[in-house]
């Protein structure tokens, strides 16, 4: 691997591991978020109305960095039962369509969230007290991250792996 690659992979790093702590304390989030929503409908008898709007918020950002996080492991949108089908010369040349493909579903995700983001921020949340946009963030962030990582996997591939079936 060239050192520019390298560096390249090396940068990108800290980035990721920041995108999966993010989506795992995310979900965790949504899941202490749901918690209190039943805690509170069934034994304090008062439902909450921000839950809702939150585990919303929090299941997007779980999905879309989870997501982010798939395509720099080369585990989502990979057309894998594609890919490994083919012969080995082909496989390459496969693999970096697949990572276009992701890179460009990834910036049209950012964009267009992002256009949905400053949209709707000037209006309030219903049940919590944010802008409407707050809940486009993690479609526009998640896409961006999809897009730079799969950016990488097209110029950076991971090591060949056996497919498990030979």
């Amino acid at each position: 691997m060239s050192e520019a690659k390298s560096k390249l992979s090396a940068a990108l790093d800290p980035i990721a591991s920041a995108t999966i702590a993010i989506a795992g304390v995310s979900i965790i989030g949504m899941a202490v978020v749901q918690g209190w929503q039943v805690f509170a409908r069934y034994v304090l008898n008062s439902a909450p109305s921000w839950t809702e709007p939150m585990a919303l918020f929090f299941m997007a950002t779980t999905m879309m960095f989870g997501a982010a996080a798939g395509v720099r492991s080369s585990r989502h949108f990979g057309f894998f039962i594609l890919v490994e089908s083919v012969r080995p010369p082909v496989r390459r040349a496969l693999r970096i369509l697949a990572a276009l493909i992701a890179a460009g579903t990834g910036l049209m995700l950012a964009i267009w969230g992002g256009e949905m983001m400053i949209d709707a921020w000037d209006y309030r949340m219903a049940g919590a007290p944010l802008p409407q946009g707050f809940a486009f963030m993690p479609l526009c962030i998640g896409g961006a991250l999809i897009a730079v990582f799969a950016i990488e996997r097209a110029v950076v591939p991971l090591p060949e792996q056996q497919p498990a079936a030979e």
